[in-house]
């Protein structure tokens, strides 16, 4: 693709990375086959080719884009399909958080999205608020049908009752059973630990099983990706600075830590990504890389071990929903199956597994329309597996397609962890 920056916006590194990376487009198509919303809408702004085009204009432009240019951007669920499938190595990922970064900037969203968007990030990043504000929820669902839209949708949303906050989920040395062979710090996350208190529980009884030492740092929060993938760049770097702070601290106090984990799958992808959001930030770069290397998914640090399975007496079939930032943004396919295989479970997998649920972090509630189409989809191919179970690794997918009369949900760490002596999930 041709570009047209000045003399002087070539001297933005931001410009720089994104000239390259528009540059390595041809404008193939392939990636139009994979992207949801352009199956949904056919609309070429709504691919990720025409979005690249819209980028490109935003980036070249100083001035304010227009509301319909944004509305494209927007609809972009960045569950990064179109890179599994480029053959040009475009980073789609990356484009875009320069975009939506420039859109936070310089388009002004009105007041009500604005404080909306503001609150999003402000309350479901902290545990804390984000309990009180599922709370205050529910006392307003006798009345949603007389709120405004998007406020409506999430108090429809909000669970009917909190399960207790876990012990697990607050700072905490968990010693391995028997000989250890590892210490991991594992991330609490913000929004699970308030849904579903038992992943956490579940990992680190299954990983304490098998000799890890686990430690939950104090200070460990939000890994930031809320705010990064609303282009809120300043809000992301001091959460991704904040994180790396508390882990370099919790390694001070209890020795070296060989890999920090994730239970759910979006975590995990953009702390892989924390050396590129820090990469022009000389005092912050290097330490930045050390934590995005030792950055592990829960199913990489399963898979080399050996897993003591205790037999049960009627493993159920499970149907897996791998999620968008495991498959597309760590690239980690067919682990979590094995793994389930491993443990005695057998496995269905759905139609279409290659395809975004539509949950995407916040996208459920900024773009709802599109993301229960999305949602319907998936529950359909999922429900036409025959099972009744379904396994998935991030929070947003277990929470969106959770509800539904076909089928339960769960963590697959909850299946393996009572595959190997743990208790049963909670179905």
């Amino acid at each position: 693709m041709h570009t047209e920056f000045t003399d002087a916006q070539r001297q933005d590194p931001y410009i720089q990375e994104a000239d390259k990376i528009l540059r390595k487009c041809v404008h193939c198509g392939f990636c139009t086959a994979t992207c949801p919303t352009y199956r949904l809408l056919g609309h070429e702004s709504d691919s990720p080719r025409g979005r690249v085009y819209l980028v490109k204009r935003l980036l070249e432009n100083p001035g304010a884009p227009s509301e319909t240019l944004v509305g494209h951007l927007d609809r972009c669920l960045s569950c990064l399909s179109c890179m599994t499938t480029c053959p040009s190595g475009v980073d789609y990922r990356h484009l875009m958080d320069h975009a939506r970064a420039e859109v936070d900037r310089r388009f002004d969203r009105g007041v009500s999205e604005r404080l909306f968007r503001n609150l999003l990030v402000d309350h479901l990043s902290e545990p804390k608020r984000f309990r009180r504000m599922l709370k205050l929820a529910g006392w307003a669902r006798p009345f949603k049908a007389m709120l405004p839209g998007v406020m409506g949708e999430m108090v429809a949303k909000a669970p009917a009752r909190l399960p207790m906050p876990a012990t697990t989920d607050q700072p905490g040395v968990f010693k391995a059973e028997g000989e250890q062979i590892g210490r991991l710090a594992l991330l609490p996350g913000c929004v699970q630990p308030v849904l579903r208190p038992d992943i956490n529980a579940a990992a680190i009884r299954l990983l304490t099983r098998h000799g890890f030492e686990v430690v939950v740092p104090e200070g460990l929060g939000c890994c930031g990706a809320l705010a990064h993938h609303m282009g809120k760049e300043p809000e992301s770097k001091a959460r991704v600075r904040q994180n790396i702070d508390a882990l370099e601290r919790c390694e001070r106090e209890v020795g070296p830590i060989d890999h920090w984990v994730m239970t759910a799958s979006g975590c995990g992808s953009m702390a892989k990504d924390y050396h590129h959001v820090l990469k022009d930030d000389e005092s912050w770069r290097d330490r930045a890389r050390s934590w995005s290397e030792r950055a592990r998914d829960l199913v990489e640090i399963l898979d080399p071990l050996y897993l003591r399975v205790t037999p049960l007496d009627s493993a159920p079939a499970v149907a897996v929903h791998n999620p968008c930032s495991l498959q597309h943004g760590q690239k980690i396919t067919g682990l979590p199956g094995e793994l389930l295989v491993r443990c005695g479970f057998s496995i269905q997998t759905p139609k279409n597994a290659h395809l975004c649920c539509g949950s995407a972090g916040t996208y459920s509630l900024l773009q709802p329309d599109l993301s229960k189409q999305l949602r319907d989809d998936k529950v359909s191919a999922l429900t036409a597996t025959g099972a009744t179970l379904v396994a998935s690794g991030n929070i947003g997918c277990l929470e969106h397609l959770a509800g539904n009369e076909a089928f339960d949900v769960v963590h697959w760490v909850e299946l393996m962890d009572w595959a190997t002596g743990g208790p049963q999930p909670d179905l």
